[in-house]
């Protein structure tokens, strides 16, 4: 028998093929789950929750808006590309940072507190995280006909959401375990350097 129609559009080997690719993508390493780890390493899991929250919610915020339309505001006006593709290399590097000089808040100097990720920065930050914007046109693009837009959209999204938060919640536990690990602040300010390199390493094919 063929493929089962689910939705209208969607066939059920298309549904399972998104379900593939929204955990591939949603597991593999990117800007996001890097953060996660080294919040998770520098703060603990339970403080880097707000920060998975919002990764979870900003992208599939994002999603919909895009799947809706949004998105063809760059062809419609190039030049939103551009700003961008600006601000985006501009934001990653201060995140780079961030992460390179974070320390966790019982080693911080006196009258100085570091923070994780707020819900808020974390939601916002996909709209320049280059990784979010390839996972949401290919979602878009490959894996949902335009026909029932609408529903189609909230089927995408829905996916994304029940296999996304799992997938990146891993990254903080994962940073949480190496604490024990990374608990000398050499050691612990190397691997927040590397982090940070590997956190710039997707703007090269930006820039150039």
């Amino acid at each position: 028998m063929g493929s089962i129609i689910i939705a209208g559009m969607m066939t059920f080997d298309l549904i399972t093929a998104l379900i593939a690719f929204a955990f591939v993508s949603s597991i593999t390493p990117g800007p996001n789950n890097l953060m996660l780890m080294a919040s998770g390493i520098n703060y603990g899991f339970a403080r880097s929750i707000p920060h998975m929250m919002g990764i979870g919610v900003g992208f599939i915020v994002m999603l919909i808006l895009v799947g809706l339309g949004l998105g063809k505001i760059f062809t419609a006006l190039p030049v939103t590309y551009e700003i961008l593709k600006v601000i985006s290399v501009g934001y990653l590097t201060y995140l780079a940072w961030k992460i390179a000089t974070a320390t966790p808040p019982e080693k911080t100097p006196s009258g100085q507190t570091s923070k994780p990720f707020s819900f808020i920065q974390a939601a916002l930050f996909q709209w320049v995280n280059p990784k979010a914007w390839v996972m949401t046109i290919t979602a878009i693009s490959t894996y949902m006909p335009q026909a029932s837009l609408l529903m189609n959209v909230m089927i995408v999204a829905i996916i994304f959401g029940l296999v996304m938060l799992p997938s990146i919640s891993l990254w903080a536990f994962l940073g949480a375990q190496m604490q024990r690990f990374l608990n000398k602040p050499k050691i612990l300010r190397a691997f927040n350097m590397i982090a940070a390199g590997l956190l710039m390493a997707p703007l090269y094919p930006v820039i150039f």
